[in-house]
């Protein structure tokens, strides 16, 4: 059976050419997104900032409820239509959203790399992307074979085939699919499908395409249930991320442990981090994970 690593583990990202995450502090953080600096709430920086200035194309000033209300405030330089950013091969649009992020989230970079390290030089892998967004990580792993993309939002998936045809991938093997991720899977272990590999990366809370309610507590216990089922001991990985919950990673790793229990391999938990730029640059922690691995 799978063996839980119960030390938990750090996975580090310390940005890119495109992303850099210049300082933190006092609730908030200051990232550069290609020739765009923004400031962003934080929670977890409950330091103070180290730079006394921090000029900026924008910040999302959050509101007075705990959902993640606010609004943007953005100066004219910022285009209405996006710019592109890169990552590896990987282009992409990069806008503000009403949810303060900007249509991806840098710190999964480091997801994206392990992933690939999983797949090592497989070419003709199946792996499976639920709440797969903007498409970022389905692009990232199109290069090794085939790729189901699962998300809720028919606007999200338009995106992510807009940002397929940017990094000139429209042509790899991507299934673009709008569905509820739960029955998306629970259909696909009636169908006794197998991947190499699987990523999920669910909201607290959302609504299916015909309104169904995804409950992050309530919900996915029976998720990580099936996705056990969609993998054999052939298969190389299943990582789970999971932003903006009070829950230690040492539960989903428990989680993920139960469901595993037939397959080889190992399971790892623990905090994804951004280091700041500079010297004695900090670490600030933004998801928690739990991951499945099989070297095979």
């Amino acid at each position: 059976m799978a063996s839980l690593v119960q030390q938990p583990t750090l996975m580090e990202c310390n940005g890119w050419d495109a992303y850099r995450l210049l300082d933190s502090g006092a609730g908030r953080k200051y990232e550069v997104f290609g020739d765009h600096a923004f400031i962003r709430p934080e929670p977890q920086a409950m330091w103070q900032s180290r730079l006394a200035d921090w000029p900026a194309s924008g910040e999302f000033v959050p509101g007075s409820d705990e959902d993640g209300g606010g609004r943007w405030s953005l100066n004219p330089s910022v285009p209405d239509e996006g710019w592109e950013l890169g990552w590896n091969e990987v282009k992409f649009a990069a806008l503000p959203t009403p949810f303060r992020h900007l249509q991806f989230f840098p710190d999964m970079s480091v997801v994206w790399d392990w992933m690939r390290d999983q797949l090592g030089k497989r070419g003709d892998a199946e792996t499976l992307n639920m709440f797969g967004y903007t498409g970022l990580g389905s692009l990232a792993l199109s290069g090794h074979g085939r790729v189901t993309h699962v998300d809720a939002s028919k606007k999200s998936v338009a995106q992510a085939r807009e940002n397929a045809a940017l990094s000139g991938m429209q042509d790899r093997s991507i299934r673009w699919l709008v569905d509820d991720a739960a029955k998306f899977a629970a259909r696909e272990v009636r169908r006794e499908r197998r991947y190499d590999g699987i990523i999920l990366d669910p909201p607290k809370f959302g609504r299916g395409p015909k309104n169904e309610t995804w409950r992050l507590e309530d919900s996915l216990p029976g998720l990580i249930t099936d996705c056990g089922k969609l993998l054999d001991d052939k298969s190389a990985f299943l990582f789970l991320t999971v932003y903006a919950v009070r829950m230690s990673s040492l539960s989903i790793a428990g989680l993920m442990e139960e469901a595993l229990s037939e397959l080889p391999g190992r399971i790892e938990h623990g905090d994804i981090a951004v280091r700041e730029e500079g010297e004695g640059g900090r670490l600030l922690p933004t998801a928690i994970f739990a991951r499945w691995s099989n070297p095979g």
